[in-house]
């Protein structure tokens, strides 16, 4: 059996135990974020660590990637995960898949020199695919991939951010 014949298989059998029981759907990702040293921190989710930080040239140490090259990569890695399961559902064969995400930013936000938002102004997301499938077909798991993308949506539409606040006396 095909890698993408098994992506399928396993599609239908949890979109069918969705039907069923739709709050084997629910959760909440947690992921905890502590400053290690300086502007360098450490992210742990479950059995993943991250380290994260700033360039040399802002007060960092150049110790891992700044948070932007995460948020691309979740963005970049969601959707071409996503073509994969869409193709794979739709019995579309793809050789190979590539997106390039592009974000336009301006660091005088951040650093209070500029009136703009400190999020990206516009992001552009290129996918390259290789397959001998026709281009329609090709086009439909774009479109599917990039309806129940969820981190497209996360980066397309404003989301609701709660702030939670303790203080620890020192």
């Amino acid at each position: 059996m095909s890698k993408q014949e098994v992506i399928k298989e396993k599609f239908l059998r949890t979109q069918k135990a969705l039907l069923l029981k739709p709050a084997l759907g629910h959760g909440t990702g947690v992921s905890r974020t502590k400053i290690i040293d300086g502007l360098s921190c450490e992210t742990q989710e479950g059995e993943w660590n991250f380290k994260i930080d700033m360039p040399t040239q802002i007060g960092g140490t150049a110790t891992g990637p700044v948070p932007g090259v995460l948020g691309r990569a979740a963005l970049g890695s969601c959707l071409a995960i996503g073509y994969m399961i869409w193709a794979s559902k739709l019995g579309v064969k793809i050789d190979g898949l590539e997106v390039t995400i592009e974000a336009d930013y301006d660091d005088g936000a951040l650093f209070d020199t500029s009136d703009v938002p400190p999020g990206y102004s516009e992001i552009r997301y290129y996918v390259k695919v290789t397959s001998d499938a026709s281009k329609d077909a090709i086009q439909l798991v774009l479109d599917a991939g990039d309806k129940h993308s969820p981190y497209l949506d996360v980066f397309s539409r404003a989301q609701k951010c709660i702030r939670k606040v303790e203080i620890i006396n020192s």
